[in-house]
């Protein structure tokens, strides 16, 4: 496990970090940090995207009992259009950083880019990091939990969008609303797919 081999190097407090709501065109940009507990880790902790919608919640719950610590931050949509992908990230990973009890020592990173640097302790890439290290993995499935539950949340108040449905993802009922109503203020304004409706 990538953890594992930072506690070999000598950190001491390594912390899976991991990103969800980057393809949705409406909502946050969310970022999940897990700092993985002394206990083993529940079991059936994957990559969210692999993990049935029925059992996420639970699993959340796991995760949360098991962690050393955990949080997770949120980027606006207008900070995603201001801002632009990668730093609106960073930005939403700062915010969850901050909420913890104290700093990692090294941050494992879900893909093949540090979109936080410059950042507040070394940053290790990994592509496939959610299935080499159990605290991306649990950072993936907090952030999308708590993004999931956000999204249904203030669906009441957009009906036409099914928000509880496709959190923000471009869904058939997603993309009819569109066409019928046009953009909420939940929408990121600055995706290419704001080009293609008849009236914004």
């Amino acid at each position: 496990m990538l953890e594992e081999r930072a506690r070999e190097q000598g950190f001491t407090r390594p912390a899976g970090v991991d990103e969800v709501g980057r393809g949705a065109w409406a909502g946050p940009v969310s970022v999940g940090v897990v700092v993985p507990g002394e206990s083993a880790p529940p079991s059936g902790v994957r990559d969210s995207k692999l993990v049935p919608e029925r059992q996420r919640a639970g699993l959340r719950d796991a995760v949360v009992a098991w962690a050393a610590d955990w949080a997770v931050g949120h980027s606006s949509p207008g900070e995603c259009d201001e801002l632009g992908m990668r730093r609106a990230l960073r930005l939403a990973a700062l915010r969850a950083l901050d909420q913890l009890g104290s700093p990692p020592d090294v941050l494992l990173l879900d893909g093949p880019v540090d979109y936080l640097d410059p950042a507040p302790a070394p940053v290790w890439p990994e592509v496939g990091g959610d299935r080499t290290s159990v605290a991306i993995a649990a950072a993936s499935v907090v952030a999308k939990v708590v993004r999931d539950e956000l999204m249904a949340s203030l669906a009441p108040s957009f009906p036409a969008f099914d928000f509880d449905r496709n959190k923000g993802y471009p869904s058939p009922s997603h993309r009819r609303a569109l066409a019928g109503v046009g953009l909420s203020s939940l929408h990121r304004r600055s995706w290419s797919y704001v080009e293609r409706l008849p009236f914004r």
